[in-house]
């Protein structure tokens, strides 16, 4: 019988200890795309909701098909580059907004540093640090410039580093999006000849399509995926509804 060494002992035994302490890579998983999802969630409620009731609207003037087509085609096109220049100007002034403001605090830093230093005090007092613990972090911020701009710049101001790209980014997304969702509901109308038998199929299609975009609109958001199935369907279906009564009353007179 083999006869362990006491070194050998002591090797396994802190074999077993590094093994019990070696623990299994902890993997965060979180949404990091927020802003595309939402410039998504944009265009795709506008794109199934606008031109949905352009359709309905035409159709219940009793428009052939083809009137109505050409006009959703069109609207489509217009609102896909109002919605995309939309988007890349909104982008853009946040990140006209976020350069403003950092020169602003680089300004601050260097003609105030003193009354930047306490608002840095006062903003880590608020995570419940005492003097104590939060003034060597001061110290060090002070030391540390860029760093320091970079704490004020998102725990003061709440303003992250825009990317660079963000502007065009969005402007395509919002506008591809607004042309994905608004060609549901004319898809009916390329097949259909009677706008009156088309509009019931766009009505039906378009439904089942704000059901299900709702569905997923809920899931990246957090919210309750089927409430809000519902509450995208709805208002989908008021517009439309809208837009055919008034359409219908027009043509009564």
């Amino acid at each position: 019988m083999a006869v362990r060494s006491a070194p050998d002992l002591e090797n396994g035994s802190s074999n077993g200890v590094a093994e019990k302490l070696i623990e299994p890579a902890h993997t965060e998983k979180h949404f990091t795309s927020g802003e595309i999802v939402r410039d998504i969630i944009i265009g795709v409620s506008d794109g199934l909701t606008v031109p949905f009731a352009l359709a309905a609207g035409l159709s219940g003037a009793n428009a052939p098909s083809s009137i109505v087509l050409t006009a959703g085609l069109a609207e489509v096109a217009a609102g896909a580059i109002s919605m995309g220049l939309g988007g890349f100007l909104a982008a853009k002034s946040e990140a006209d907004h976020y350069y403003r403001e950092l020169k602003r605090e680089q300004e601050e830093i260097v003609n105030v540093p003193e009354t930047e230093a306490a608002e840095v005090a006062e903003i880590l007092s608020e995570y419940g640090l005492e003097p104590e613990e939060y003034d060597p972090v001061v110290s060090a911020l002070r030391r540390k410039p860029q760093a320091w701009l970079d704490f004020m710049m998102k725990f003061e101001l709440g303003l992250e580093k825009p990317d660079p790209k963000r502007a065009f980014q969005s402007a395509v997304t919002i506008a591809a999006s607004y042309i994905a969702g608004g060609l549901v509901p004319l898809i009916p109308y390329m097949f259909i000849p009677k706008a009156s038998e088309a509009v019931v199929t766009s009505v039906g299609v378009t439904l089942l399509a704000l059901l299900f975009f709702g569905y997923v609109k809920g899931r990246f958001t957090g919210n309750m995926p089927f409430r809000s199935a519902l509450e995208t369907t709805l208002i989908g279906a008021i517009a439309s509804a809208a837009a055919f009564g008034m359409a219908r009353a027009v043509q009564s007179y």
